[in-house]
């Protein structure tokens, strides 16, 4: 019963592609479940340049600022695809994890993945080079969001190579210039907004070497 209340004190948001579910510096309102899609986590550096920090797939928490001691949102939260999520007023977070404790592991469980996904960033950022950069943008999309095709496996998540520059930390002259080249390799497939890989192995050691 408690369970069945709580979801009751929820609404369900349609967000469509491209729209905010909320922005950076906004007020902390909401905390959310995403039923369906996906979402980009982007945050814009001071010199205005926007930076994609990860994706959220479906059935992931998100816009849990509460849960890191804030009242404002860390970032923006901008629906990669048409979207649907639950949200429940960030008055009730408190309690919620009180009520709830595997819904309080789970969001510990999500700040720590994330936590670690920052770390990890941090040290490609500063010690590995842009094409190993470029493959790990890839393999963990591929680890969220990739789906078996007769071509490959497609990254199901519209992708250009502007988002991957932004994911992976470099320019999009760069990113253009390896996937062309991996595709001449035959690792990966690429068109406008999509991505199939067409070798996960040479990919992941490429990555590793």
């Amino acid at each position: 019963m408690e369970l069945e209340d709580f979801i009751r004190q929820a609404s369900a948001r349609r967000v469509e592609k491209n729209t905010h579910f909320f922005s950076e510096g906004e007020t902390a309102s909401s905390f959310y479940l995403l039923l369906d899609g996906y979402i980009r986590v982007v945050r814009i550096s001071p010199s205005g340049e926007q930076i994609i920090v990860r994706y959220i797939a479906s059935h992931e928490l998100f816009g849990i600022a509460a849960a890191i001691g804030r009242d404002t949102y860390p970032a923006n939260a901008v629906a990669a695809v048409d979207c649907v999520a639950l949200a429940w007023p960030m008055s009730l977070w408190p309690d919620t994890v009180k009520r709830f404790p595997s819904f309080a592991n789970s969001a510990s469980a999500t700040l720590g993945n994330r936590l670690m996904d920052v770390q990890d960033r941090v040290i490609e950022l500063a010690t590995e080079q842009v094409e190993h950069r470029v493959a790990a943008a890839l393999l963990k999309l591929l680890e969220q969001a990739g789906k078996e095709t007769e071509e490959g496996i497609l990254i199901d998540i519209p992708l250009t190579r502007q988002d991957v520059s932004d994911m992976s930390g470099t320019t999009l002259h760069t990113v253009s210039r390896l996937l062309s080249s991996w595709e001449q390799s035959g690792l990966v497939k690429s068109s406008r907004k999509k991505v199939i890989i067409t070798d996960k192995v040479k990919l992941t050691n490429l990555y590793n070497r």
